[in-house]
């Protein structure tokens, strides 16, 4: 049995190639994040290291939760060096500092830091060209930020910081050990000292850290401790080995978040992977009907037959795990020299890498997906009768009632664990109950299938090929439901993603078009390092001074801790106008200007804490010294603004990390327009390119302008998904041709042309997808809009439909369908007449 077997095995190779191809792509996406993450992992560690190669001890101050640390000083500095064992301590200053291009907007990086720093001559970094600073309006520059600005010594370069935009000459270009431009693509730039710690820290003679170096002789955890022990408790004393680690693991942790999604979207493949799988070995058990039956009376026990089909699948799951395994690590390594470059190539790669995670997750993966598909096959080879080879035709199909009633017991199995999935927030519930609806869904497709496919393909059929290639896909439901079903789980996924994303767009253009009375908005375009860019409040004071300006008001915000709570707070220049432009209506208490020991909530917010007018609430704030604690003056009635922000008094801001303007809001007279008063204001903040005057449309639409992004990163991934089930259409007109060798032969032999016949698969091959298209898209909606009803609490409160998305699906779904049929449909044109009707 086991050599007939392999014979069978090896006189089908080209069939099984299709269904191989599946779990190697899906095998590779798994094994590919795996190498991926390693090798990033390793040349991380490699590069903290080589950062803090100079570093023997390090001094910080002690963080607090909810405060800001307090900044070393000049004692703090004498106090070290008056430890023994130190050779010496340097006071490093660093704070954020964005560069202006050339092109007068600020330079940004692929997530890379964009910092400053006071110039020490004491770390890894040499001057390459020019020389240190001295003045104190001159700054060098790394290597990185000199190539990719385009800037070389001499040259003015603006920078922001805590204060706007000031304007330095470039003295010098400085690298790293090794002649690097950067340690990780980042955008740096260092000051003299006095200039460093007035715009990086926003005080004089204040330090962030202390570098210290050892003594010969001493060791650097023995240099710890005395130092430690001389500053007492108020600091953090590191050694540079500790440090590096620290920041490796930080790093590495949000790399295992990165390889948490990319193995989602490999099991999503593998997933689709399994439907392809189920129809192969379900088409290739069909087609040797009579070939098990005749093994069947010759002795073959059902075990021996079960055995057989399962030893296939086995052998295909091996090859595709090697082959997936190999592809794997060669997308592992190409996708990080293209993280590395994405950093201008200065992530010094580690080697590449095959960890045993790899190896293990692709064979486990690849043989059990494999396996697992062929099983139901299997069993289903195992209950054919022996008289089944005397028959001339194949096995009649099965009546779907019983899989109808399964499928819709396991779809609603996913339902429900979707609605408490999202009603306690649990991902692994919503998770689980997609996966579950999925399969429950695919279980009901043979149902939807004769009817939907019929229906669509009338579309096509004009023609006699048409009307063939319509019946063709519509005569096996089971077969073409398991084709549509792999396309239907990629194109539901971003159909569902994208219902959410135009529903939070409609959201936000609703919102702004009625709660939001405000004609202009002053903001920034983008995140400075861990902030919000801000401007001053003498820039606001000019606004409301402004011709045409009728009222104005904006907030600085911070995170502030409520016991061991972090909740965001605002802190309004004006509370009246705030009334006014956001449409607040009193639920208790009534909108006034705060006391400095005042504060004022949103309804929920207020009912979820217990809180209520008259209320005490003790919140620390980051610059305070001890916590502070306020008296809620009112609340207002719930509204789709300022959901779940306190608003303190305006005192409060000064102990915010920034006291500066985040936002403002204008409202212009009656009769002036909008953009005479933007072209007013928008010369006031032309030393600061990050803030922009805008007006309601376009802030709403930079606002949602990031789910564009979103969704186009979840269609890239979802890609993979997609090209599998687009094999899976080849696949199974491939297999479909073989099978329908003879039948294909007569209708050549009554005049079909080779045109016609390609026709007939095409059209078939077209319905097929646009089933699975229309199904997806049905499924998709569907969890859209449980995810909008579920996301109601968090604003999400209109439905939208991406309509012109939704027909592109349908419109690429026929295109696939034209090109997954051209291979068949020219194997089946080539078919000999003669052989094809002697085909046995």
């Amino acid at each position: 049995m086991f050599k007939a077997t392999i014979k069978s095995l090896l006189s089908r190779k080209l069939r099984l190639v299709l269904s191989a191809l599946a779990v190697v792509l899906g095998v590779m996406f798994v094994s590919g994040s795996f190498v991926l993450t390693d090798t990033l992992q390793r040349s991380f560690t490699d590069l903290f290291s080589s950062a803090f190669a100079n570093v023997d001890v390090s001094v910080s101050p002690k963080t607090e939760k909810g405060k800001e640390p307090e900044l070393l000083t000049p004692q703090a500095i004498s106090d070290v060096k008056s430890v023994p064992g130190v050779a010496s301590a340097v006071g490093d200053v660093q704070g954020s500092a964005r560069p202006i291009g050339k092109n007068g907007k600020v330079m940004t990086t692929s997530g890379s830091p964009r910092f400053g720093s006071n110039w020490t001559g004491n770390g890894q970094e040499k001057i390459r060209e020019g020389r240190a600073p001295q003045a104190d309006d001159e700054v060098v520059v790394g290597g990185y930020l000199a190539s990719t600005g385009g800037f070389k010594v001499g040259d003015d370069i603006g920078l922001l910081t805590l204060e706007p935009k000031k304007t330095f000459k470039i003295t010098g270009i400085y690298e790293y050990a090794g002649g690097r431009d950067s340690l990780g693509g980042e955008l740096s730039v260092a000051f003299t000292e006095p200039v460093a710690q007035q715009l990086l820290l926003g005080k004089k003679d204040a330090y962030s850290s202390i570098t210290v170096t050892a003594a010969q002789g001493t060791t650097d955890d023995a240099l710890r401790d005395a130092v430690a022990a001389k500053l007492g408790s108020g600091y953090d004393v590191k050694t540079g080995a500790v440090l590096a680690k620290e920041q490796a693991d930080q790093i590495n942790e949000g790399l295992k978040f990165f390889n948490y999604v990319l193995l989602g979207f490999a099991g999503i493949a593998l997933f689709v992977g399994i439907f392809i799988i189920l129809n192969t070995f379900s088409i290739i058990v069909a087609q040797r009907t009579r070939e098990l039956a005749l093994l069947r009376s010759m002795g073959a026990s059902r075990g021996q037959v079960i055995g057989s089909v399962v030893l296939e699948a086995l052998v295909i799951g091996l090859i595709a795990s090697i082959v997936g395994l190999g592809a794997g690590i060669g997308v592992g390594a190409l996708l990080a020299n293209i993280f590395s470059s994405l950093g201008g190539g200065n992530l010094h790669l580690a080697g590449i890498g095959v960890p045993m995670s790899a190896i293990i997750s692709s064979f486990a993966v690849g043989m059990i997906v494999t396996v697992v598909a062929a099983v139901m096959p299997a069993l289903r080879a195992s209950r054919i009768a022996p008289v089944a080879a005397m028959r001339e035709a194949a096995t009649p199909d099965r009546p779907l009632t019983k899989i109808t009633i399964i499928g819709a017991l396991v779809a609603a199995l996913g339902g429900t664990s979707l609605g408490f999935g999202f009603n306690q927030a649990s991902l692994p519930l919503i998770f689980g109950g997609i996966l579950v609806a999925f399969v429950g869904v695919a279980l009901l497709t043979p149902l939807l299938s004769k009817p939907m496919v019929s229906l669509i393909g009338r579309l096509l059929s004009w023609s006699m090929p048409g009307l063939l290639g319509r019946r063709n896909s519509a005569r096996n439901p089971r077969r073409t439901a398991i084709t549509a079903a792999a396309l239907m789980v990629g194109i539901s996924l971003i159909t569902g993603v994208s219902v959410v994303l135009t529903s939070a767009t409609k959201s936000i253009e609703k919102l702004a078009a009625g709660q939001i009375q405000t004609d202009l908005i002053i903001s920034g375009e983008g995140q400075m390092e861990g902030q919000p860019a801000t401007f001053k409040r003498d820039a606001l004071t000019q606004v409301e001074k402004t011709d045409g300006v009728s009222s104005a008001f904006g907030w600085s915000s911070d995170g502030v801790l409520s016991g061991d709570d972090q909740l965001f707070a605002i802190a309004p220049t004006d509370v009246a106008a705030m009334k006014t432009m956001f449409g607040l209506k009193p639920k208790t208490g009534d909108i006034a200007p705060l006391k400095d020991d005042q504060i004022a909530m949103p309804e929920d917010l207020a009912a979820e804490k217990g809180w209520s007018v008259g209320s005490k609430v003790t919140l620390q704030l980051a610059k305070a010294s001890e916590p502070k604690t306020f008296t809620i003056a009112f609340v207002w009635a719930k509204t789709q603004v300022l959901q779940g922000a306190l608003v303190l008094p305006e005192s409060a801001g000064k102990d915010f990390r920034s006291d500066q303007i985040g936002q403002a809001f204008l409202q212009v007279k009656p009769g002036t327009s909008a953009a005479d008063v933007q072209k007013r204001v928008e010369p006031l903040f032309a030393d600061n390119p990050e803030i922009t005057v805008q007006d309601r449309s376009a802030f709403v639409k930079q606002t949602t302008s990031q789910f564009d992004t979103v969704l186009l990163m979840i269609q890239i991934l979802l890609a993979l998904a997609i090209l599998i089930a687009v094999l899976g259409v080849i696949n199974t007109l491939a297999l479909s041709v073989i099978e329908r060798t003879r039948e294909l032969g007569l209708l050549r032999a009554i005049g079909m042309r080779r045109s016609q016949v390609m026709r007939m698969i095409t059209v078939e091959s077209v319905v097929i997808s646009v089933f699975g298209a229309v199904l997806g898209l049905a499924v998709g909606v569907a969890l859209g809009l449980a995810t909008v009803q579920a996301l109601k609490d968090q604003g999400i409160s209109e439905i939208g439909f991406p309509w012109v998305t939704m027909v592109q699906y349908l419109v690429v779904a026929a295109f696939v369908g034209v090109i997954a049929a051209i291979l068949p449909a020219i194997r089946a044109a080539r078919l000999n007449v003669l052989d094809a009707i002697a085909y046995e």
